[in-house]
């Protein structure tokens, strides 16, 4: 099974500050969709739609990560 990453999956104890950041916060707003394009990028690659080597799969995992922690202290005022 496939582990869902995508915010409200991660933190949905902060839904409606997350709803509230993407609506009146544009670089939060550009933020969620990069995680959210890499997340849907990575899903893709590891239900086996695209192919990629396993470094290049590493790379966008370490980068869905950094913005997570971004978005999070964003989503938490830290």
């Amino acid at each position: 099974m496939i582990e869902k990453h995508d915010l409200h999956h991660e933190f949905p104890e902060y839904y409606d500050r997350i709803h509230e950041l993407k609506t009146h916060d544009s670089h939060f707003a550009r933020l969620f969709e990069e995680y959210h394009d890499l997340n849907r990028e990575i899903l893709r690659i590891e239900e086996g739609i695209e192919n990629t080597t396993d470094e290049y799969l590493e790379e966008l995992k370490k980068k869905r990560l950094l913005h997570k922690d971004k978005l999070y202290s964003m989503i938490t005022n830290n």
